[in-house]
């Protein structure tokens, strides 16, 4: 009897395992794809007036989002959802003074959504499992920087020029994102 349960339960496991791994493939060709179309709606916004070049900041990116080679396809998943999801809380603000359409930006918050769902099973996984070298330090630092870019908008009243600024930081990251989709494989 015991012999049969053990049986079972490797044999959930090993299916387990390979449907996950699948659907990191498969995850892997979503996230690329929408990653692609929300920078694509990003870049349908208007330009930067010239006038904003004197807004600009640097918003001290952190250190893991110009090192991703050290991440593991668990790490990769967190980040992901971690900058997706704040993203995501930036672009409900008030944008109003940017003369943005209110289209494009409904459809890049369907894309974000759309995203941190495909993603979410995986990552609460791999937080039940505490399966990522990622430390806590760098889910602060992201926190931390996007806790800096909402802190600007706020300071400079939400206005055209601070947006533009903040556009040109999402581009950033929307790019950085497509390479962490890199590490979404078997």
């Amino acid at each position: 009897m015991t012999y049969r349960c053990l049986l079972q339960m490797v044999l959930l496991l090993c299916l387990s395992t390979t449907a996950l791994s699948r659907s990191y493939s498969l995850l892997r060709f979503q996230q690329g794809q929408s990653l692609e179309v929300c920078q694509n709606l990003l870049w349908q916004l208007p330009s930067t007036p010239q006038h904003c070049l004197e807004f600009r900041m640097d918003f001290q990116m952190p250190e893991e989002m110009k090192q991703a080679q050290q991440f593991r396809k668990e790490d990769a998943v967190l980040v992901m959802y971690e900058m997706l999801q704040q993203i995501f809380n930036i672009l409900t603000r008030d944008f109003s003074s940017t003369g943005w359409s209110d289209t494009i930006i409904e459809h890049l918050l369907v894309e974000l959504y759309g995203q941190m769902n495909r993603l979410e099973p995986i990552q609460k996984e791999i937080m039940q499992k505490q399966n990522s070298t990622m430390g806590d330090t760098t889910d602060l630092h992201l926190q931390k920087y996007y806790f800096n870019l909402g802190q600007y908008l706020k300071s400079k009243e939400h206005n055209r020029c601070a947006w533009a600024v903040v556009q040109v930081q999402l581009l950033r990251n929307f790019s950085f994102l497509k390479s962490l989709t890199g590490y979404l494989r078997d």
